[in-house]
C-alpha cells in the first residue's frame, strides 16, 4: 500500500485557493490570486526541486493549469511533471493530452484506492481543492505537507471543508524558510481524544481530609 499526500500551499488562515497567479482561479469572486508568489524563493524551489518521486493525482482545474504551463518550461521540476504518471479527476473532461495522463473513470474514491493498493511512488495532491474534499470525505489521505505562507486570506477555497472526517494527526517534521513558509508534515495518529482541564469534583472523603488538614 502506498501513501497518498496532500502537498498544499495554503495561507495562514488555511485558504489554498490561487496561490500561483491572479487569473489562476478567480471564483467566487476570489481578488488574491498569486499571494504566495513572492515568498518563493532558491530555498524554495530547491526544495521542491529536489523532491523523492511521486506520481500526481489532480482536480480538472488544477489539471488544466499545470497542462498549460510545464509542458513548455524546463528544469528539473518540470522534467519530473512532465513525465511522472499523473491521474486526472474530472466529470467535464473527455480526454487528457499532457503526457502520462490517465483521466479516471467510474468513481473517483474507489479508483483511487485500487491504485494506492498497486506497487509505485507516493502519490502526491497539488492544488485541487475540490478533489481534496472528496479525498477526505473517504478518509483516504495519509500525509498533509502544508506548505504555510505568512499571509490571511480572509476568505477562499480552504484545505479543510465540512466533509472532512475528525483524525488525530502527528507532526513528523517542521521546516521554515527564509522568507517564513513553514513547511509541516502531518501523518495519521488515530481517532481524536477529548480531555478536559476541567477539576475533579473531589468525594466526600477528601473534601473531609482537607477540612482536617486545615483545622490542624
Amino acid at each position: 500500500m502506498r501513501s497518498l499526500v496532500v502537498n498544499t500551499f495554503m495561507s495562514l488562515d488555511g485558504v489554498m485557493q490561487a496561490p500561483g497567479g491572479p487569473d489562476e482561479d478567480p471564483t467566487g469572486g476570489f481578488r488574491y490570486g498569486g499571494w504566495a508568489v513572492n515568498y518563493f524563493d532558491d530555498e524554495l524551489m530547491e526544495r521542491m526541486a529536489g523532491s523523492a518521486p511521486y506520481e500526481l493525482l489532480l482536480g480538472r482545474g488544477t489539471y488544466e493549469i499545470f497542462a498549460a504551463h510545464w509542458p513548455y518550461d524546463e528544469g528539473p521540476i518540470a522534467d519530473h511533471l512532465n513525465g511522472t504518471r499523473k491521474y486526472v479527476a474530472s466529470t467535464t473532461l473527455e480526454r487528457v493530452e499532457w503526457s502520462n495522463s490517465t483521466l479516471i473513470e467510474g468513481d473517483v474514491a474507489s479508483y483511487v484506492e485500487d491504485i494506492k493498493a498497486q506497487d509505485g511512488p507516493e502519490i502526491q495532491v497539488h492544488g485541487s481543492p475540490g478533489l481534496i474534499q472528496t479525498l477526505l470525505e473517504h478518509d483516504l489521505v495519509d500525509q498533509y505537507r502544508t506548505w504555510i505562507f505568512p499571509v490571511v486570506l480572509g476568505s477562499g477555497k480552504r484545505l479543510f471543508g465540512d466533509g472532512a472526517i475528525p483524525a488525530g494527526l502527528r507532526l513528523v517534521d517542521s521546516q521554515v524558510s527564509g522568507s517564513g513558509v513553514t513547511i509541516n508534515v502531518y501523518e495519521r495518529a488515530g481517532a481524536v481524544e477529548p480531555g478536559s482541564f476541567e477539576f475533579e469534583q473531589p468525594t466526600d472523603a477528601e473534601l473531609e481530609r482537607r477540612r482536617n488538614l486545615a483545622g490542624a
